[in-house]
């Protein structure tokens, strides 16, 4: 049971959960697109069947989160986790346009029942452990984490590649391989790291949680209706959701713009990953000085405004080696504001339905998103890159005034420096 855990071994199989997660998609990230165009797809149909991810996660995000805050997180989390392994198994082999276009959409039902779960897990269980547990701190160290793995496994699947190919197996499958066994691996893991005290169980339990799961959604979105903390908080993420779509679209294009040669500019983009995760991690592990210093609240809504300040580093400095400190800079303070949201998301509502607000925070930003990617390359087409950057860089500092409502809130209630954000709803019956 998650009562005979201490606050600290919660933490530590947080952070080892959270490390298995993400290093295989460490090693998938640099191949997957060159390994589709090698079973021989067109950029076309590329983008369509990446896209076959984003309309299931869309589609099912919030049944999921209220489906986990119903059952339990570890039985989601078991689910999910053997999704993702079927999908990586079938990447291995899949060689047309449907078949990968089958792996992205289970790729897609992973990352729709996975969204939340952990996480909600390990605040749930500390609390329950201590009531005034801080777990923000768990929080940054699960950011450092994940910004590690990342690393990490973008250097093996970069080695594992300049290896050759083993056997029948082409270089650019073989990290989708180890892929495969370190997603086993995170499943046996899960199993047996993840204990909680399920709010339901057997097959009368399951039919009840499905029918629940409607419900639980229904009284995410009414939390949202009766806090304007809550809201404002979900609403920083359609901001970040829009800007966001600089530098994970816009850069390379606009450094292969500053460099003058693209197959220049991507092979710069392999190393600067590597250290903009790291970088990420690095941000992470400040999330604990930042509160401390700045509070929770305050310290957010600084690091968006600096944010916007280094996409504009990025659309007008003019050499590359400006642009990549820039970018390295962007995914650092990414990597520290990140703990501190989800850290305040989180002091907004209790247990019962955290899996669903967190799926409604997260399910905003896939259509801001969208609808980034199609304004600013609308822009970045008509007046340039450096521009739309611009554009961007705005839209994630404007952001900055929606934690006010989050700030007074902690101040009212007394919370720890003022912005640590002490929970301000109980089930969401007491509105803000």
């Amino acid at each position: 049971m998650t009562s005979d855990l201490s606050v600290l071994q919660i933490r530590r199989r947080f952070l080892v959960l959270h490390g298995l997660r993400w290093l295989p998609v460490g090693l998938m990230i640099p191949v997957t697109i060159l390994l589709m165009q090698e079973r021989g797809l067109t950029l076309t149909q590329i983008g369509l069947a990446v896209g076959a991810q984003g309309v299931v996660v869309l589609a099912l995000e919030l049944p999921t989160g209220g489906f986990a805050d119903a059952l339990g997180s570890r039985p989601v989390l078991v689910v999910a986790n053997v999704v993702g392994l079927v999908s990586l198994a079938l990447l291995v082999v899949a060689d047309s346009f449907a078949l990968l276009a089958a792996v992205w959409a289970l790729q897609g039902v992973f990352r729709a029942l996975d969204s939340g779960p952990l996480e909600s897990w390990y605040v749930n269980s500390t609390l329950a452990a201590d009531p005034d547990a801080a777990y923000e701190k768990g929080l940054g160290q699960g950011g450092a984490v994940l910004g590690l793995s990342m690393a990490a496994g973008a250097l093996l699947s970069g080695g594992l590649v300049a290896l050759g190919p083993v056997g029948p197996v082409s270089a650019l499958t073989t990290p989708i391989v180890i892929a495969v066994l370190l997603q086993a691996v995170a499943l046996v893991a899960l199993l047996a790291l993840l204990v909680e005290q399920r709010p339901a169980a057997g097959a009368g339990a399951l039919r009840s949680s499905v029918r629940a799961a409607p419900r639980m959604v229904g009284e995410a979105f009414g939390l949202l209706r009766r806090s304007r903390v809550l809201l404002a908080l979900v609403a920083v993420e359609l901001f970040w959701g829009f800007g966001m779509m600089t530098f994970e679209g816009l850069l390379p294009v606009r450094l292969a713009e500053v460099v003058g040669d693209p197959d220049r500019a991507a092979a710069l983009l392999g190393p600067a990953n590597t250290v903009a995760w790291l970088a990420s991690a690095g941000g992470a592990a400040l999330t604990p000085l930042l509160i401390r210093r700045l509070g929770a609240a305050p310290g957010a809504a600084l690091l968006r405004i600096v944010q916007g300040v280094t996409v504009v580093g990025m659309a007008l400095l003019a050499g590359p080696v400006g642009v990549l400190i820039a970018f390295i800079a962007c995914y650092a303070v990414h990597g520290a504001s990140n703990p501190l949201h989800m850290g305040l998301l989180h002091r907004q509502v209790d247990g019962p339905y955290r899996n669903s607000v967190i799926s409604v925070n997260s399910m905003v930003a896939m259509p801001a998103g969208a609808l980034g990617g199609v304004v600013l390359g609308f822009v970045g087409d008509r007046a340039g890159v450096g521009t739309a950057m611009l554009v961007g860089a705005v839209v994630l500092a404007v952001a900055a005034p929606l934690y006010l409502p989050a700030w007074r809130a902690a101040r009212a209630s007394g919370g720890a420096s003022a912005g640590a954000g002490r929970r301000t709803e109980v089930s969401g019956k007491a509105p803000v």
